[in-house]
């Protein structure tokens, strides 16, 4: 069985395909690598048929989204250790051999990543990621080297190995038994926190999920949706309640939920007065959809509570990101004092 398979999903990304997978052919070493089409309309799959034979092509006749097209492809690849790798990503030299001895000498490491950095501006995290996810008491993700639009530059501040709360799906390793044994990305979020709620399901089953900062990657980051993209601000206010209400304790969500809700009301207000109204509609219509599937929402809390039996982590920080970078002005989390 291969021991490490590396998927590409890709979705009328051809461009990025012919920036960046010859990099990922360099310098994976004797990693098998996948191309997998999400019904791609630009030829993609043609173009690396043609131009890299010793890459494997999957083709699926629609876009399943981020979720979906992983969920549906990985059915379909033996490996020891998966890496999602997006396909706006520039690798580097022995960017996989750090993580992968890693996870090797731990086998409680379910999951892992390493430090990314923007390709625009290769002395910059980049937002995707940055150098380790991690969850605030409300749900709210951020992460070490960039907190909310405040991206710190890399001065080898984050090259450590640490364990975090959640590591990027721009490209994240992960073990296949245990992505299988999490039934794997949850479909409904579609696309934008989905590896957040797999993360939290690992940790609350028990396992870890760390950051290697010995292995780099650039990403160009918005190849999918940009941060300008009324959609993009849908899908992460909608799923963000999503998270909040699988995985917290019941005792917690009385007093959370309607706080979370209050404070994107109010970044629903700040759109509005900095006039980006697409942008409070969108979080508007997330909340709308997201209280029409309540009842779904219930039903899946209770189905993940089963699987990962029981609340081993609510969250990485106990305070209120939100009130630390706006109020109180701590724009770095060597503020913080995690």
């Amino acid at each position: 069985m291969t021991k490490v398979a590396i998927v590409i999903l890709n979705f009328n990304g051809r461009h990025f395909l012919q920036q960046f997978l010859s990099s990922v052919l360099q310098f994976s070493d004797d990693a098998k690598i996948i191309v997998a089409d999400n019904g791609s309309t630009d030829q993609s799959a043609e173009f690396v048929t043609e131009n890299f034979a010793e890459i494997e092509v999957i083709r699926l006749n629609e876009n399943k989204g981020f979720c979906g097209g992983y969920n549906t492809v990985l059915k379909q690849v033996q490996a020891t250790y998966y890496v999602l790798l997006n396909s706006d990503v520039e690798v580097t030299p022995n960017w996989l051999q750090p993580i992968i001895q890693l996870m090797d000498s731990n086998t409680t490491i379910a999951a892992a990543q390493p430090k990314i950095l923007s390709y625009r501006d290769k002395n910059k995290f980049e937002y995707a990621g940055a150098a380790g996810g991690l969850i605030d008491m409300l749900g709210y993700p951020f992460c070490r080297g960039r907190m909310f639009n405040s991206l710190e530059d890399d001065h080898g501040q984050y090259n450590d190995t640490v364990p975090i709360f959640w590591a990027s799906g721009a490209c994240l390793f992960i073990r296949a038994e245990r992505y299988h044994e999490m039934s794997g990305l949850d479909e409904d979020f579609f696309a934008h926190m989905e590896e957040i709620d797999l993360c939290w399901r690992l940790t609350r089953s028990g396992y870890s999920i760390f950051y290697q900062g010995k292995s780099t990657v650039y990403h160009v980051g918005g190849g999918t949706l940009s941060a300008s993209n009324p959609r993009k601000t849908y899908f992460n206010f909608r799923n963000g309640l999503s998270l909040l209400v699988k995985h917290q304790r019941f005792s917690s969500l009385l007093w959370k939920f309607p706080l979370r809700i209050l404070l994107d009301w109010v970044a629903a207000l700040h759109f509005l007065s900095t006039g980006s109204g697409i942008h409070a509609k969108a979080v508007i219509i997330a909340h709308l959809s997201f209280m029409k599937r309540i009842r779904q929402e219930i039903i899946k809390r209770a189905a993940t509570a089963r699987l990962v039996k029981g609340f081993k982590s609510d969250t990485s920080f106990k305070r209120l990101i939100v009130l630390e970078y706006f109020l109180l002005g701590k724009k770095t989390i060597d503020k913080l004092k995690i």
